[in-house]
């Protein structure tokens, strides 16, 4: 049975950015759940996947959830990326479990209508480790305007033998993007 200590839920408004006003304030959310480490404690265990296949999927579920509980609708979303945090007991491949399986990443990019590739990262630390989420726009992952990072913490997770699962949302880019796109570089480039 997947055991969840902890859901917890941080919310950015951008409203100035450079001393300039943000016409539509940018909302940042990421949802976080803090999970038992079904591999804890276990030695090394060779085969995820009976874990992987009962948990990610709802994982996946109850962040989508709690995630909609502070947007709108999937149309409200911009950009989105995901992360993982496995406590100091744990590996890496246990963090990089959850989070790299269509199990739980497509309960995530359905909900918010996303076709990009899921930005992630993945690492491991203890009791307040900053959980660092990458994003990138839903649907067109080169728009350089929104290749934004969201990062929040849980002063007390992952413990030891926990792990810290996220996903995250933008409403939109950055604040006054002024770095071109990937598309632009490549004609100017002569590369397309």
């Amino acid at each position: 049975m997947l055991e969840i200590r902890k859901v917890y839920t941080a919310v950015e408004e951008t409203r100035i950015e450079g001393g300039k006003k943000v016409e539509n304030p940018i909302k940042m959310i990421t949802t976080m759940m803090v999970i038992k480490n079904p591999w804890a404690g276990r030695g090394f265990v060779e085969d995820l996947m009976p874990e992987i296949n009962e948990y990610a999927p709802q994982i996946g579920e109850l962040l989508v959830s709690e995630l909609f509980k502070h947007i709108g609708s999937a149309d409200d979303v911009e950009a989105f990326g995901k992360a993982a945090v496995v406590g100091v007991d744990g590996e890496i491949e246990h963090a990089s479990a959850f989070i790299h399986t269509l199990k739980f990443g497509n309960k995530f990019r359905d909900a918010v209508q996303a076709t990009s590739i899921l930005p992630f990262t993945n690492k491991r630390g203890g009791a307040g480790t900053a959980v660092v989420i990458p994003m990138v726009h839903k649907t067109d992952e080169s728009q350089r305007s929104h290749f934004i990072t969201f990062e929040a913490t849980i002063p007390d997770a992952p413990r030891a033998d926990e792990i810290v699962v996220a996903i995250a949302v933008s409403t939109g880019a950055r604040p006054h993007p002024r770095t071109g796109n990937r598309h632009q570089d490549m004609v100017e480039m002569g590369l397309v």
